[in-house]
């Protein structure tokens, strides 16, 4: 019988899977990693990692019959994944905290703890499916469209890919609901969780006060040099955004650039947004890129995906040009590459 470890959040799609597992014939573990000291009562949105989702992934253990762990990687977290979010913002960047999570944590390294451990598989909620093609398993994007999550595995590692499970890839969210609900797991009716664990479903700006991190104001610059006003600091602006930059001009204007080094918002018109090129670094390569065929890519959660005309990959930065011009990246965001549905692999944007 194959040893499997469940990733339990808590939640509906987690404990599911589980259930799933165990009906399908594996000897089922469930495991909590702990990475925060969050109660659920402080944050008026519904967040994971919880003590209370804690909780309830024990009452879904007790349920299901399986054994149960909690694991704390707190300090672990931290310094993967909360310092590397506060790090990006500060440099100018706009970092993606669950994509490094799940390299550097909750998938990455707990796949690596579990097989040291002795089992065959770490399974998770996520809705992805894999499949084996030219004798490599890949991740492909999950059934259900709207919650398809494979962007978020784009740098998880290949051999990490190898040990991964995703009982729910061939199902909606409906159906999983439905699932839960008809076999009266305790969570089937727990709300989704959305925002980013660890910030309280707070803006940028308002984490960074409850931190008492310092943000310095600076210039808000036009393309053309002139100075249209002040910011509140670089932490709290992404690349494309027209809200809340508080400055008058005779047309929309958009963020352009994040200028760290001289502490400068560079915004501009529309046109200036717009790019055929896009530049990723410290590529993880799931399919080789000598595998490849045409290809699309996303550069960013639930965002359309965009085909390429052409790429190359020079040993440090692989660079996509597009068939037509479209809105720039944020640096510090994730390139997840495609070949249909199949994700060929994932780096960190540095420039659009």
């Amino acid at each position: 019988m194959k040893k499997v470890v469940v990733g339990l959040s808590g939640g509906v799609d987690s404990s599911t899977a589980a259930f799933l597992l165990k009906k399908q014939g594996y000897e089922v573990v469930g495991i909590s990693l702990k990475f925060t000291d969050i109660d659920s009562c402080e944050v008026d949105t519904q967040v994971c990692c919880s003590d209370k989702d804690i909780l309830d992934a024990k009452k879904v253990a007790e349920f299901l019959e399986i054994p149960h762990y909690v694991i704390n990687w707190k300090d672990i977290f931290e310094k993967k994944v909360i310092n590397y979010f506060i790090e990006g913002y500060q440099s100018g960047l706009t970092p993606n905290p669950c994509s490094i999570c799940n390299r550097e944590v909750k998938t990455g390294l707990f796949a690596k703890y579990i097989k040291s451990l002795g089992f065959d598989y770490l399974a998770t909620g996520h809705y992805i499916r894999t499949d084996i093609q030219d004798g490599i398993k890949v991740l492909k994007r999950g059934i259900d469209k709207n919650k398809d999550q494979s962007y978020f595995m784009a740098l998880v590692e290949k051999e990490v890919v190898d040990t991964l499970i995703f009982p729910l890839g061939n199902l909606t969210k409906e159906e999983v609901r439905k699932i839960a609900q008809e076999n009266k797991i305790p969570v089937s009716q727990k709300e989704e969780s959305f925002e980013i664990c660890f910030t309280k479903g707070k803006s940028p700006e308002e984490y960074f006060k409850t931190m008492n991190i310092i943000t310095n104001e600076g210039e808000i610059v036009h393309i053309s040099g002139k100075v249209l006003g002040r910011h509140k600091g670089i932490e709290n602006y992404t690349i494309g955004q027209r809200r809340g930059l508080n400055i008058a001009w005779k047309e929309p204007l958009y963020v352009i650039e994040k200028d760290a080094l001289n502490n400068k918002i560079v915004v501009g018109e529309k046109d200036y947004l717009l790019t055929d090129k896009v530049i990723a670094k410290d590529f993880n390569f799931l399919v080789p890129i000598e595998k490849w065929k045409k290809i699309e890519v996303q550069g960013r959660y639930k965002q359309k995906p965009i085909k390429a005309k052409e790429y190359h990959f020079d040993g440090e930065n692989l660079t996509v040009i597009f068939e037509e011009k479209v809105p720039k990246f944020a640096p510090g965001q994730i390139l997840a590459v495609y070949d249909g549905d199949t994700l060929l692999g994932g780096g960190i944007i540095s420039r659009s």
